[in-house]
């Protein structure tokens, strides 16, 4: 059994049982009869189902929500909104199933065309950080495209996962077409993997967990999607808005905990404008409300475990930096906290925390912070403030990174690709393409040389 904590009380919320390797085997021959039905069902029909799933979402958006809460310590308005993307997620992709072409393409002596066709069986493995969007961000089109998917949600945070399935049946989605496997990594994760009846992996998740599936598909020369690590940058130029960037700084690294791949941990500012950022940014995190996160006040709730806590807490050393206060009592609590005294080089500086802490850097001109964005290994996200438009775009081009903003801290919009460079992933989710990600591409060339028993 996997017992769900609530990580603002360390309580035992639910004990859900774990699938086993057989579990998966058994998922796989149903999903795979599933889908066989649902690629042959009319794209309309195919449309309409998923917006009812859709329409399922909307209509219990709240619910959803005080799950995510519960399982995942998420605040309550950031919870209703994953919810509602998971709700736009599904009208997206239904949107797209009647528009999933193939071309014509021009050949001599016939008619060439190609046509997108369903992989078949769809494993997706999501993480805790954000369970219902991620879970979909895979489902969703997949679906779409005609597969059938098994969705393996994290260990700690199964329950949303759960309950979009039993929504799946209610809309009326075909038996078996999309199945729930909660377990461990080590058991249910390696089986979906390894699964040869399995066509392609979508995972999200660390770098090195990442690697290890990479290497698993690899002998069976199977798909994968990977969103994987990072340590975005938030690039403040001298010439911005200072006060506007230093304002809008702390939601960039303090959202959900600082959980989050895209999180701006990395303040790279430059040196003639680095004390009145920091003069105008400290006050923002030092007040920044952590509490209950069904609480509508709240800003910030806890991290999601004990072990997360623990790593959090290896990077900082007790009592340095600037920082807010958390609650006394149970709960995996982590102050936001902001370092201005740290090496550009310093682990917390360069390593994926995956909490509520960032770092503040100088940087001397616009070659020097290209140099000091580009220096991690990660190249997922990131954001650059100034009012130069040339300068924008230049520094758009240099940074090594798959999602930028300028003025803003958006990462993530389900009408737009996303995806990271280096070690931050492999593929892209979401956007126009979203589907296509989900298809074979056969190509039929048709002749139209007369041969000999063609009538003149």
């Amino acid at each position: 059994m996997l017992q769900v904590l609530n990580p603002a009380t360390e309580e035992v919320v639910a004990s859900v049982p774990a699938a086993t390797a057989a579990d998966v085997d058994a998922a796989v021959v149903r999903a795979a009869r599933a889908q066989e039905k649902w690629a042959a069902t009319a794209p309309a029909d195919r449309a309409r189902l998923l917006r009812r799933f859709a329409t399922a979402v909307d209509e219990h958006v709240e619910e959803l929500a005080l799950l995510e809460v519960r399982e995942a310590g998420h605040v309550i308005g950031n919870a209703r909104w994953e919810a509602g993307n998971v709700r736009d997620l599904l009208d997206y992709a239904a949107g797209g199933v009647e528009r999933l072409n193939g071309r014509q393409i021009p050949v001599p002596g016939g008619l060439d065309v190609t046509i997108l066709e369903p992989l078949g069986v769809v494993g997706v493995i999501a993480p805790w950080n954000f369970p219902m969007p991620i879970a979909a961000w895979g489902t969703a089109p997949a679906l779409a495209a005609g597969n059938a998917v098994l969705l393996k949600p994290a260990e700690t945070t199964p329950l949303t996962a759960l309950r979009l399935a039993e929504l799946a049946l209610a809309a009326g989605l075909p038996e078996h077409l999309f199945q729930v496997l909660p377990g461990t990594g080590a058991e249910a994760g390696n089986a979906l993997v390894e699964h040869p009846g399995v066509a392609k992996i979508v995972f999200t998740g660390s770098t090195g967990v990442g690697k290890q599936i990479m290497a698993k598909c690899a002998d069976r020369v199977k798909r994968v999607t990977l969103e994987l690590g990072g340590k975005s940058p938030n690039i403040v130029f001298a010439d911005a808005d200072v006060e506007a960037a230093a304002l809008a700084a702390p939601g960039s690294f303090l959202d959900n905990s600082g959980q989050d791949c895209c999180a701006r941990t990395r303040i790279l500012v430059q040196r003639s404008a680095y004390d009145r950022f920091v003069e105008v940014l400290a006050p923002a995190v030092e007040s920044y409300v952590v509490g209950d996160p069904a609480d509508e006040k709240t800003q910030m709730g806890p991290l999601i475990s004990k072990s997360q806590l623990e790593r959090v807490r290896s990077y900082v050393p007790s009592g340095s930096g600037i920082h807010g206060a958390v609650p006394e009592g149970p709960g995996f609590w982590f102050p936001p906290t902001l370092l201005t005294d740290v090496a550009p080089d310093a682990p917390v500086a360069v390593e994926e925390v995956f909490g509520p802490v960032a770092v503040v850097i100088p940087f001397e001109d616009e070659a020097d912070a290209i140099r000091l964005a580009n220096s991690t290994e990660y190249g997922l996200s990131g954001s650059i403030w100034t009012r130069d438009v040339g300068r924008a775009l230049r520094v758009s081009g240099a940074v090594r990174a798959g999602n930028l903003s300028v003025n803003s801290h958006s990462s993530v919009r389900y009408w737009t690709p996303f995806g990271g460079y280096k070690q931050s992933g492999l593929g892209r989710e979401l956007g126009p393409d979203a589907l296509t990600a989900f298809t074979e591409t056969k190509n039929v060339f048709i002749s139209t040389e007369r041969t000999d028993s063609t009538e003149a």
